[in-house]
């Protein structure tokens, strides 16, 4: 939590600035590469899976419709797909989604080592909360 000072300003913590560490370069990495991926695409260095000619017959249907037109497989499957270009930008929107789950986890030492138990545990455990809904086995789609 952020400390009050005598003259009204608000200091920012050893773990707030951590996460904030994690958290940027989390984000200009994601960033980097979904810019990479997207030129990969783009220039046709990597096949697609679906021809870039033929990817507006997809956008009206839903996203149900379109995986099972386009013979895709829902949740983690697209691990296997990525020797296809239009499945390379999955990468970075992975590492974005997960950075946040990440921060969490880089400040649970510090919270640990200043005795803020309670903090390490909240921090632990949306960590948790957080991979296991991205995981699926709840059977929350995990995407």
């Amino acid at each position: 939590m952020a400390e009050h000072d005598s003259n009204s300003e608000y200091t920012v913590s050893q773990e707030q600035l951590l996460y904030a560490k994690f958290l940027e370069k989390g984000m200009i990495i994601g960033l980097v590469l979904l810019i990479l991926t997207f030129a990969i695409y783009a220039s046709g260095i990597i096949k697609p899976f679906i021809p870039k000619n033929e990817v507006s017959l997809y956008w009206s249907h839903t996203v149900t419709d379109y995986l099972h037109m386009a013979n895709v497989h829902a949740g983690w499957a697209w691990l296997g797909m990525l020797g296809y270009s239009d499945f390379l930008n999955f990468i970075p929107i992975a590492i974005l989604a997960g950075t946040t789950m990440i921060c969490f986890l880089c400040i649970v030492p510090t919270l640990w080592r200043k005795k803020d138990k309670t903090y390490a545990t909240f921090a632990l455990l949306e960590a948790v909360i957080l991979a296991v809904a991205a995981s699926g086995i709840l059977g929350s789609g995990g995407h």
